[in-house]
């Protein structure tokens, strides 16, 4: 009797090894897993399900709406939590500055070759050591021209009394006061204190005209007709555009906010071999295809714009020309004490 009860136990025992074994693999896939935090409304999840299918990785994807919100998140996990992040540009300098990020082994990348020349070795990240361009696009105004009368030009026509209660902004405090700046003149990098006085003057005064702040999806607000301007990313333009014919695109005359996001591995990362499977993936054309037709931001990868046609890169929401390209700045990394001048700016703004 006593063999056969510690049979059973002996019995039990194995299967609920076995039970928890299963377990634990269902929550990851057969070759691992992958942990990615990237921008909201900006990988699809077709992409990620093809990805998983052909390499028989599990991908848990996190969202974010701002740069600062993501390094905050980083910052309080504890290292490696997320192998792959999505920083813009002057943030993957910050990063690199923080020793944040892993050096990528680009031997890895077969698919490197298909991103333009123009958009590689950029001054933020000399070389590509750490990041990889993904998308990029401009901070432009959306007009809805039913409804709007005024002619709209540039940034400084945002802060036009009559346009009290319409205007949906990016939730961004360097894009809102890097737009301000911009709209007396000065650079969106502006970091003199006295010039900066000026521009919260300036910025306090879009106040009124600002119903609803939002870097998530502001084109919802543009088709529901909730608000007529809008302060938001290009590609956002061009999806309201598609639902709504009367909103059209204007690039600011005084040179628009330009931004390039990148693929970058955060320092400790897990599952740094899946990671550099997962960017190299990213980096082919047909897969990019796929990003770029449900997401139209700005493309550096030359085969995915070859295979869009004409319909993308005629599209000046979707492929922002290359004069306004020239003509716009980029956002660079500041200095501690700018950066706390422009949080404060930033918060008597949406008090």
């Amino acid at each position: 009797m006593k063999k056969r009860i510690l049979g059973v136990i002996m019995a039990m025992t194995m299967l609920a090894t076995m039970l928890c074994g299963c377990g634990s693999d269902s929550s990851s896939g057969e070759n691992g897993e992958l942990n990615i935090f990237v921008w909201t409304e900006y990988v699809p999840d077709s992409v990620i399900e093809k990805f998983e299918e052909e390499t028989g990785i599990k991908v848990n994807m996190s969202t974010y709406s701002s740069n600062e919100d993501m390094l905050s998140k980083v910052k309080s996990e504890s290292e490696g939590t997320y192998d792959i992040v999505q920083p813009s540009d002057y943030m993957v300098e910050q990063m690199i500055a923080q020793g944040m990020l892993e050096k990528l082994d680009k031997d890895k990348l077969t698919n490197l070759s298909n991103i333009g020349e123009s958009y590689m070795n950029p001054s933020y990240d000399p070389g590509n050591e750490y990041s990889v361009p993904y998308q990029g696009g401009a901070g432009a105004i959306a007009v809805n021209t039913a409804k709007v009368k005024k002619d709209i030009t540039s940034y400084a026509d945002l802060f036009d009394p009559a346009l009290k209660g319409t205007i949906v902004a990016l939730d961004d405090y360097r894009a809102v006061i890097g737009m301000t700046a911009k709209s007396l003149g000065y650079s969106m990098n502006e970091s003199d204190p006295a010039v900066l006085e000026k521009v919260q003057e300036k910025l306090l005064t879009l106040k009124d005209n600002v119903k609803l702040y939002d870097s998530d999806s502001p084109k919802s607000a543009l088709i529901s007709g909730d608000c007529t301007v809008g302060y938001v990313w290009s590609a956002e333009i061009a999806l309201a555009m598609e639902e709504n014919p009367d909103i059209k695109v204007v690039y600011p005359k005084e040179g628009a906010y330009l931004f390039m996001d990148n693929w970058a591995i955060t320092k400790g990362a897990k599952n740094y071999d899946n990671a550099m499977k997962f960017i190299d993936f990213m980096l082919d054309g047909d897969n990019m295809k796929m990003v770029a037709e449900e997401f139209p931001y700005l493309c550096p990868n030359t085969e995915t714009v070859k295979a869009m046609g004409e319909d993308y890169a005629n599209n000046p929401a979707k492929n922002p020309p290359a004069e306004e390209i020239k003509k716009g700045e980029y956002v660079k990394n500041l200095d501690a004490d700018t950066l706390k001048i422009y949080d404060e700016m930033w918060t008597k703004l949406k008090q």
